[in-house]
């Protein structure tokens, strides 16, 4: 039990140190178990050859830290939205066929960060995030285009309040890791 006590506080201090929290909600996530739990999980593979979440957290938020001129308030949503997105990726059924979209782990984090936090852009992009990145693959991977361009016009009536901050994080997540960049551009050229 010291082994594993020390273990949890080691890592404590790693995510502190890399995650710098710089608002008392940051730091609620890392005073959770659960949400600690995820950060840790993960191991290299496509997409994410960083491996842990908290690594690939850590890329993303050096990513918002490179947009020019955000304002404040946008970059602290951003970072609300960086912190949370895949810290539930280990809680995630992939097995059942059809997938139970409720289980994704964008959906898990949004249940999480709703008890703490009310603002409805925030949690529809973190439960959404993925999204573009799925309406790209069944539009050029699959050519599912009528079930694609169907996706695409949903996430976007549901964005269309907040598409900006969508499409910025979208980016900043995706110019991680070794991702594919074609997803972006698409993104980039479709709301134009």
């Amino acid at each position: 039990m010291k082994n594993r006590e020390k273990n949890i506080n080691i890592f404590e201090i790693e995510a502190l140190d890399l995650l710098k929290p710089e608002t008392d909600l940051e730091q609620s996530f890392l005073n959770c178990e659960d949400f600690r739990k995820g950060l840790d999980w993960g191991i290299p593979r496509y997409g994410h050859p960083e491996g842990k979440v908290l690594y690939h957290v850590r890329e993303v938020l050096d990513n918002v830290d490179k947009i020019e001129g955000l304002p404040r308030a946008c970059r602290e949503k951003l970072r609300i939205i960086t912190f949370t997105h895949d810290t539930f990726k280990y809680k995630e059924d992939k097995t059942s066929r059809p997938r139970n979209w409720l289980k994704h782990h964008g959906m898990l984090a949004r249940k999480y960060l709703e008890p703490y936090f009310g603002d409805k852009a925030i949690l529809d992009i973190i439960e959404l995030h993925d999204e573009a990145y799925y309406c790209w693959r069944m539009l050029h991977l699959y050519d599912q285009q009528e079930a694609g361009q169907k996706r695409l016009d949903q996430l976007l009536l549901k964005m269309k309040d907040h598409l900006q901050l969508y499409y910025l994080f979208f980016k900043c997540d995706t110019q991680t890791g070794d991702k594919i960049q074609s997803p972006v551009k698409w993104f980039e050229q479709t709301i134009g």
